[in-house]
């Protein structure tokens, strides 16, 4: 089983990579199981995304607590013998959102914790562009979907990335080279 990670700030192109991934990885042949966080799926994820939405500092450390919850379900859950590869969307990058220092302590206690990825993608995108997405794209904006945020948060998580050996795809490229990209990490070789 090969263990995949696709993690990067908001509006950098996440869950298209894992569908594109996903996709292609069934194609080859490969049985693959996905999951996105916050899930949409589990009470934890449900409260996270609620609490996204709020605004004020409980509501910043709810949002964090109750998607580190969720993101441990998944890994309790996960029918990990079942399949030829797991995709998680969102892993450990979540802890780029907390205060510092406690993002770095968080992010080390995690990774000692939990499963470690084969492959860990982080899709670096410029602030600028993931804002310009958000407005594009979105009803509502979360809490930390705005520029000074995305600005704060990708740079913690960027630096998270480099620092523990993260694949960092350049995510301000078009989506199929993104794509390809991911799928020579993964595969050693691209769509056909």
């Amino acid at each position: 089983m090969i263990f995949i990670v696709i993690d990067g700030l908001d509006a950098s192109g996440k869950s298209t990579q894992a569908r594109r991934l996903v996709r292609q990885l069934r194609l080859r042949g490969h049985s693959v199981y996905v999951r996105f966080h916050p899930s949409d799926d589990s009470w934890a994820g449900i409260r996270a995304r609620r609490y996204l939405l709020a605004e004020g500092r409980n509501a910043h450390f709810a949002s964090a607590m109750f998607y580190i919850v969720d993101v441990i379900r998944s890994v309790i859950k996960c029918p990990w013998w079942l399949h030829d590869h797991v995709v998680f969307v969102r892993y450990l990058m979540g802890t780029a959102y907390l205060p510092a220092p406690l993002d770095r302590i968080a992010y080390v206690f995690f990774a000692v914790l939990l499963p470690k990825p084969r492959h860990k993608l982080y899709l670096d995108v410029v602030p600028e562009r993931a804002y310009r997405r958000i407005l594009e794209n979105r009803e509502q904006r979360e809490m930390f979907e705005s520029l000074e945020q995305l600005r704060k948060v990708g740079s913690k998580a960027r630096r998270l990335a480099v620092l523990h050996g993260w694949s960092i795809v350049d995510g301000n490229l078009k989506e199929e080279e993104v794509q390809s990209r991911i799928l020579l990490e993964v595969t050693g070789s691209v769509h056909r």
